[in-house]
């Protein structure tokens, strides 16, 4: 089984139908955001963001993705809230909420949206500046994000649905669903 085709390639712009790749980035369709507000979840974001698949955790055909940013489309009142949650106290979970990484540019990750997702609500590949997938490779980078994301989901164990996206309402929703 080929695990990296380009939809480029193989199946056009508009439709995903491959195989997705921990660290690589994707966009999600529509309608998968239309679930989390269904749920009763928060999802408010007009713009089209790109997500990163960190973590398959179990047997089930779920992924851990986190939504990510331009570091540089911020104001300037933003990044002063950026910096006060990066500097938080390592033991407050706070501290997990975000980080600052470089992909194509300096680039936020809202860690504390992740959201549980399913191959079928991929719309389709990022692409780097090569025209190709791009695929995280940094490994300080996904240590630090992956880090974060599992004390975030640990948190989210402990408290269901205490982030605005309900993840927890949100992955059993997908778990029932086909």
């Amino acid at each position: 089984i080929e695990l990296s085709r380009s939809p480029k390639e193989t199946w056009g712009f508009i439709h995903y139908g491959g195989y997705m790749e921990i660290n690589g980035i994707y966009f999600a369709k529509g309608e998968f955001y239309q679930i989390i507000r269904d749920i009763g979840g928060v999802w408010n974001d007009s713009k089209e963001r790109p997500i990163v698949c960190l973590l398959k955790i179990d047997d089930t055909d779920i992924y851990w993705a986190i939504p990510m940013g331009n570091l540089n489309h911020r104001s300037e009142k933003a990044k002063e809230r950026l910096d006060f949650y990066l500097n938080i106290e390592e033991s407050d979970i706070r501290s997990c909420f975000y980080h600052i990484g470089k992909t194509t540019t300096d680039t936020i990750f809202f860690i504390s949206d992740v959201i549980p997702i399913k191959e079928i609500y991929i719309d389709r590949e990022y692409l780097g500046f090569n025209n190709i997938h791009y695929i995280i490779k940094n490994k300080k980078l996904i240590s630090e994000l992956e880090r974060k994301l599992k004390r975030i989901l640990y948190f989210e164990d402990s408290t269901p649905n205490y982030f605005r996206q309900h993840i927890t309402d949100l992955k059993n929703k997908l778990l029932i669903m086909e």
